[in-house]
């Protein structure tokens, strides 16, 4: 199995699987430039821009015209806005596996301050090979991925550096951002925790989506 992680953070996230699967869409067309030939499905999980990039997707669908688009129902209409034809609109149902032959995919919600979801992907090409990928999201709690090969986790911030952030623009008068960050996203304990109840032996874990400061 092979991946590229292109771009993660709040400037804009993509990672490429096996060279044709495509997870989440939040970077300019250039970037995804030298790959997107070979794409064949691309896993959509929120409407945040730097996860749906409009202009990339609506690029995707008419440089690619059959190219495959999955998501939760919440973005259908968003795909349609992107010029995506509904008949390349994979509608996905959260925890349940969507068989796509060379691989699965089990997509979960995730609490985010708007509709999101991660995604579990079983990929058989030369063995089979477990992913799981989740950004954007307060807590993993409920959640179960034991004994992935890979996981791609949001790691966003470390509690006491955060907490000191907040603490320092308080005193300053200023607005804290952060404040946003603890509701809406992870931090590297609650991550590093979620991950030890879980991995196997073998398991390798990749942190994403590192906060930004404002």
């Amino acid at each position: 199995m092979t991946y590229k992680i292109l771009s993660s953070g709040s400037k804009g996230n993509a990672v490429i699987l096996n060279d044709y699967i495509l997870v989440d869409c939040g970077v300019p067309f250039k970037v995804l430039q030298p790959y997107y030939k070979d794409l064949k499905v691309v896993f959509l999980t929120h409407i945040h821009m730097d996860h749906f990039n409009l202009a990339t997707i609506n690029r995707l669908a008419r440089e690619r015209p059959t190219l495959r688009f999955a998501c939760g129902e919440w973005l259908i209409n968003d795909l349609i806005g992107c010029r995506v034809d509904k008949r390349n609109i994979d509608v996905l149902v959260m925890d349940c596996v969507n068989d796509y032959r060379a691989f699965s995919v089990e997509p979960f919600k995730t609490k985010h301050n708007i509709p999101n979801c991660g995604f579990k992907f079983d990929l058989k090409s030369e063995g089979m090979q477990q992913v799981f990928y989740a950004t954007d999201l307060n807590t993993l709690e409920g959640i179960e991925a034991n004994g992935y090969d890979i996981y791609m986790i949001e790691a966003n911030y470390k509690e006491e550096e955060i907490a000191n952030r907040i603490a320092e623009k308080k005193l300053n008068g200023e607005y804290a951002y952060e404040r946003e960050v603890l509701k809406n996203h992870l931090s590297e304990e609650k991550a590093l925790n979620w991950l030890y109840e879980n991995m196997g032996s073998h398991s390798q874990y990749i942190f994403v989506h590192k906060h930004d400061d404002k």
